[in-house]
């Protein structure tokens, strides 16, 4: 497997070898100045634009970069490096349609809080703004999606420029930063030192919480009956997982997970509920409707997670932790708010927090409803059912894999039947839902935990949007097992056109798609196929015992639905349950 550069050497080690003040271009400062900030692998693909910057990785040992076959492919990957290992994400562009074909990877990021310093090229600096030959505003197309954005003029702001982005990338509430660099610039020469300190002036996020603020918090938790904690995206971004069940243990309060926030709270604890919202679990979603007292870590009440606005958490007061102050009250009304970084939060918090003596009957409620309402589906000894071969991908990997999804009913398959244990083992689009995320984002994340089973769970339909990077699994042996639950349908789609739109089905069918098997094949990676459940057991086990690349195509029911399912306008208690019911 094509892994992180062995001659990588260490921050001083860079720090002295670049020490000696020398006139270089800027493509060479852009390496030099990556290599710094520790970054291992870059995913991109080249074009004029930026040429002179991929000049200057030519016969450069200490730079490694992934070839992708698509701009997508490139910062799908970096999206899934930086989840998995809680590094900065880097994936570089050409100009014009190089950079275009970033947005919607840029898009997922920002949603999703991600890190990532997006590099653009563009065209020579007198020609900006004339509608050169691939020429785009990529600075002025991205704004509302990125954290911040550089437009560089001047070759000597380069080294300055790219510390800050990855100091805003990875700081505060975490996010993409994009750096497009003239093709001029990338070709200029001065004298390079490396940058030691970085101030962003204006730029200062919150980190240590108000102590009175935790003090109400601590407060309501002892008058609290039904106290309910809902644990986000930000409890991993932060690392705060440690400290999150610490305080679980110390509170003794029932604990929800969002999509985001799985493996943020091991999911074997007997006070974890599930996850909560749209296809959220009855307890979880219920538990919440009765709470008195809701506390939000690191969330930001997604209508996906709040259902109808108006009747979310009724009867709660609601304590909001979130480093971002503009989520603080934007969605849900607010009555103890804790501006802070998560881990820190916590961390104040676990000093002072006591058990929530009130709610001994609450969470025998909670325990007895967890056993009468689980997850449930109707198994089949004909059909493959695809809760069922998720539950099989998690019994043979023993839940320890990081395991990365595309958008659609397997992704909630998915979240539902792999229960995680472990901090960035999930990877997933939650807030753009992104169709094409979920393979290339397990590329990254393998490259980035090349010691780890990386397991890509993927619909027929999302698969078909980046297949093209099979070709840089076969090309570096990634070893990225790639299941397929095809349905041959766009089965989330499919599912409320029968739910809600009275079984009119509008052009959702994908019988036309390639045949998968085939396909990996074509690009050198090995495929399987199995239709029922000893050929899926067999296939499985075959693909995990290959030391390389390997495609499972599961052929399961097509008219499968993901229940429970709250529609929209509805409140999270109003659930259809399905076969559950």
């Amino acid at each position: 497997m094509a892994t992180p550069s062995a001659t990588l050497k260490s921050k001083e080690e860079l720090m002295e070898k670049f020490s000696k003040p020398e006139v270089i271009s800027g493509s060479e400062i852009l390496l030099r100045s990556l290599l710094l900030e520790g970054v291992d692998c870059v995913f991109g693909y080249p074009g004029g634009a930026v040429l002179y910057i991929y000049d200057a990785m030519h016969g450069n040992p200490d730079f490694n970069h992934v070839l992708t076959r698509h701009e997508q492919g490139a910062i799908h990957a970096a999206d899934g490096y930086a989840r998995a290992s809680g590094k900065v994400g880097v994936c570089i562009a050409t100009s014009g349609p190089g950079a275009t074909n970033l947005v919607t990877g840029i898009a997922t990021a920002y949603m999703d809080s991600v890190p990532l310093v997006v590099i653009t090229g563009n065209v020579i600096s007198s020609l900006i703004g004339s509608d050169a030959f691939q020429e785009a505003d990529i600075t002025g197309i991205t704004m509302p999606i990125t954290k911040h954005s550089y437009l560089v003029r001047e070759v000597e702001d380069l080294p300055r420029v790219i510390h800050e982005a990855f100091h805003i990338a990875n700081t505060g509430r975490k996010g993409p930063v994009l750096i497009d660099i003239p093709k001029d610039v990338s070709a200029a020469k001065t004298l390079f030192k490396p940058v030691t300190e970085i101030n962003v002036r204006g730029y200062n996020p919150t980190v240590n919480p108000n102590k009175l603020q935790v003090d109400k918090m601590i407060k309501a938790i002892q008058e609290a009956e039904r106290p309910v904690i809902l644990a986000g995206g930000g409890v991993v971004y932060s690392g705060a997982h440690e400290e999150l069940l610490e305080f679980v243990t110390k509170t003794d309060i029932p604990i929800t997970t969002t999509l985001l926030g799985l493996g943020g709270f091991p999911s074997g604890n007997e006070l974890w509920m599930g996850m909560p919202g749209m296809h959220g679990t009855y307890t979880a979603n219920t538990s919440i409707q009765s709470a008195d007292l809701l506390i939000n870590i690191g969330a930001r009440f997604d209508d996906r997670v709040t259902g109808k606005l108006s009747g979310f958490a009724p009867k709660a007061k609601i304590v909001h932790i979130d480093i971002d102050p503009a989520e603080i009250g934007k969605n849900v009304p607010t009555d103890i708010p804790i501006v802070g970084d998560v881990k820190t939060v916590l961390t104040v918090a676990n000093r002072t927090a006591v058990r929530a003596e009130k709610a001994d009957a609450w969470r025998a409620q909670i325990q007895a409803s967890k056993k009468q309402y689980p997850f449930s589906y109707k198994d089949s000894d004909t059909e493959l059912k695809p809760q069922w071969v998720v539950e099989m991908i998690h019994q043979t990997t023993n839940g320890d894999a990081i395991v990365t999804t595309d958008v659609g009913q397997h992704q909630m398959w998915a979240a539902q039947y792999y229960n995680f244990n472990k901090p960035r083992s999930w990877v997933t689009s939650g807030g753009l839902g992104t169709m094409g995320f979920g393979f290339p984002s397990a590329i990254g994340a393998q490259m980035a935990s090349p010691d780890r089973v990386v397991v890509s769970i993927n619909g027929d339909g999302g698969m078909q949007m980046c297949a093209q990077e099979l070709a840089i699994c076969a090309i570096n042996n990634i070893p990225v097992k790639v299941v397929i639950l095809n349905n041959q349908v766009l089965g989330m789609v499919r599912q409320w056109q029968e739910l809600i739109h009275e079984n009119r089905f509008s052009h959702i069918d994908l019988a036309g798609s390639p045949d998968f098997v085939k396909l990996a094949e074509a690009y050198g990676v090995k495929g399987l196929r199995a239709s029922n459940k000893e050929e899926a057991r067999a296939a499985w086990e075959e693909a995990l015992r290959h030391p390389g690349p390997a495609v499972v195509e599961f052929v399961v029911r097509r008219d499968e639905n993901v229940y429970p399912m709250v529609a929209q306008g509805s409140t999270i208690d109003q659930m259809i349950m399905g076969d559950a019911e």
